[in-house]
């Protein structure tokens, strides 16, 4: 497989879509789009969709982006999800 750089395919405004609107971008976007799973991940996790092909596509040769990725994706999910059950805890009472 061949090593595609990042900043050769896209740019800081790509960054900036995906990790604001990380869904719209990825359907509307130039990413691949898979099977079953990538439409699961879509729309259950898709931080950690956007991560997951990050480093399939970019490891080599984005290391650092990668491994941000990763931070961004994983404290995002878990923010997400506190989120939410504080709010279900609050609306409850």
């Amino acid at each position: 497989m061949d090593s595609v750089n990042f900043w050769d395919v896209h740019g800081v405004w790509f960054i900036l879509f995906l990790f604001f609107f990380p869904r719209l971008t990825l359907l509307f976007s130039s990413v691949a789009t898979g099977g079953l799973l990538w439409w699961l991940g879509w729309v259950f996790a898709p931080r950690l969709l956007v991560a997951i092909l990050a480093t399939s596509a970019y490891w080599e040769t984005n290391t650092v982006l990668v491994v941000l990725t990763w931070f961004w994706a994983l404290g995002g999910e878990g923010a997400e999800k506190a989120g939410g059950r504080r709010f279900g805890r609050r609306r409850r009472r």
